[in-house]
């Protein structure tokens, strides 16, 4: 059993405390019935984003991934990227004082600099892309096409909850979301936590039908 280092538990905390993460009955956008949902939208608070771009950055720092620029694809990666990168300069140290941010408008501007990327220049810098989760894979797949056009090259992705699931239930192979991505273009997939930590953690603090209801949803979905 995995053990819950200090940050991963103030994330899992403050998660349950602003109800980002949420149990009961959910219908996902796959259509899946999940026991549980995530919406990192309610780490809407000072202290909220404050506590969350720490424990993206301490993920981050262990990792020891080498990289220049933050990049979050729009909508939820944009304040993403802008406040880890804040963070990593804060109490990275000092390899990280000049990483940048950057992110894609959903809509090219067609005056001033013009382009749809906003922040850094992605072209030959080693790229590191934030979001929020990773479901079908299909927000990632948008955010390389992005930067493989400004001549970047992304050389990992980070997410706050790795839910762990298979992408589709006839893969013999049974991957994962971020397993998925991770083999497709040879990149690690970081998180803050993954679901398995999560069942760890909340041992004793849930109560019977709802640990039941999440035990058979990972027997189906969990990879």
């Amino acid at each position: 059993m995995t053990m819950l280092e200090d940050y991963q538990k103030n994330f899992l905390d403050l998660a349950i405390e602003c109800q980002a993460l949420k149990f009961g009955s959910f219908t996902l956008k796959s259509g899946r019935v999940s026991p549980y949902f995530f919406n990192l939208g309610h780490f809407n608070t000072g202290k909220l984003l404050s506590n969350l771009a720490t424990a993206y950055a301490i993920a981050i720092i262990q990792s020891d991934l080498k990289f220049d620029v933050i990049f979050g694809p729009a909508y939820k990666g944009i304040p993403l990227a802008s406040i880890v990168c804040v963070k990593l300069a804060e109490i990275g140290g000092s390899k990280f004082q000049d990483i940048q941010y950057a992110f894609n408008r959903k809509e090219a501007k067609d005056h001033g600099e013009g382009g749809n990327i906003v922040g850094a220049s992605l072209e030959n810098k080693r790229i590191l892309i934030i979001d929020d989760v990773m479901t079908a894979g299909t927000a990632i797949n948008e955010a390389f096409e992005i930067i493989g056009a400004a001549k970047g090259q992304v050389v990992g992705s980070i997410i706050a909850l790795d839910r762990q699931e298979i992408v589709n239930t006839e893969d013999k192979q049974g991957l994962s979301a971020t397993q998925t991505v991770s083999k497709r273009y040879g990149i690690p997939v970081l998180s803050i936590v993954g679901f398995s930590n999560v069942i760890t953690y909340l041992e004793g603090r849930i109560g019977p039908e709802e640990k039941s209801k999440i035990e058979q949803y990972l027997q189906t979905y969990g990879a």
